[in-house]
């Protein structure tokens, strides 16, 4: 079982560490417990939901749902990795800690991963949900500096990937009662946070590699479940409302952070951006 963290700062919360891990999965086992042990990090072993073993229709599973706004047949494996991260947030709501690291065995981290657990968490006020790792690479837009070179940043666009973050406990219960029944995969319903009210935000500089392998075990699966050009009359509707609501969402959170953390290279920014939408040259900055 995990212990609280304590890290070098008196000011951070308790954190429990959860690593999702397959029974039969015992080598990344052996190499995530190697990894944390050198960091210094107890770390509680959540044994995931092997999607082998599921069986269709399922209580916690929304198949009508996932064919029109996900667009795909049910992948197993997928189902599995989604239960396995609720069941994460399900624990943390069971103990007593404030916050939850919840990783996938595929990750590696950097040398100074606990550190930089203890600043995240120094600035838990700014966050529902840290991401930690992604397997895009869109840009991040920082509003508040870190110590060695980090920022706390926020993402406009979608990014997929949930190989490690950390959660408050306002997350967990979201997490457990929103998110279920399961209607998207996992990396892309835990990226809505901001349409019920969640801030979610980036460490970076992204601090943790996601796989190792490199090809996941649902992505083998991907290309056999998808539905036919016509299933996307319903999904990408869905995906442009979404797409336009984080836009709109999170440019509003990532304004009001800026200007509380950094005014003056906040305003220096905004005053040159709006002039020159109004003068009509916004293409001479959005093009360089």
């Amino acid at each position: 079982m995990s212990q609280p963290l304590m890290p070098e700062s008196p000011k951070t919360d308790s954190l429990k560490i959860y690593l999702i891990n397959l029974d039969r999965a015992e080598e990344r086992l052996a190499h995530m417990q190697t990894k944390l042990a050198e960091a210094g990090l107890d770390h509680e072993r959540v044994a995931a939901v092997d999607g082998a073993t599921l069986t269709l229709p399922h209580p916690d599973f929304d198949a009508r749902a996932y064919r029109y706004l996900h667009g795909r047949r049910a992948i197993p494996a997928e189902l599995g990795c989604y239960f396995s991260h609720v069941e994460c947030a399900r624990r943390l709501l069971e103990s007593k800690a404030s916050h939850a690291l919840i990783l996938e065995d595929d990750v590696t981290f950097p040398e100074d991963f606990r550190r930089l657990l203890a600043n995240a968490l120094e600035n838990a006020e700014d966050w529902d949900i840290l991401r930690l790792s992604s397997v895009n690479r869109g840009p991040k837009f920082p509003y508040k500096r870190l110590p060695d070179g980090r920022s706390l940043a926020i993402a406009f666009t979608r990014e997929k990937g949930a190989g490690a973050y950390l959660i408050n406990r306002a997350a967990a219960e979201w997490i457990v009662a929103k998110l279920m029944p399961m209607r998207l995969s996992y990396d892309i319903a835990f990226d809505l946070e901001y349409l019920d009210g969640l801030r979610a935000s980036f460490i970076d500089p992204v601090p943790v590699g996601q796989r190792d392998e490199p090809v996941s075990q649902i992505q083998v699966n991907i290309r056999a479940a998808k539905y036919p050009p016509t299933r996307y009359l319903t999904v990408l509707p869905y995906r442009l409302w979404l797409e336009t609501s984080r836009l709109a969402m999170r440019f509003w959170c990532y304004t009001r952070f800026s200007f509380r953390y950094e005014p003056r290279r906040a305003l220096l920014r905004a005053v040159p951006t709006v002039l020159a939408v109004i003068l009509g040259v916004d293409e001479v900055f959005f093009d360089h």
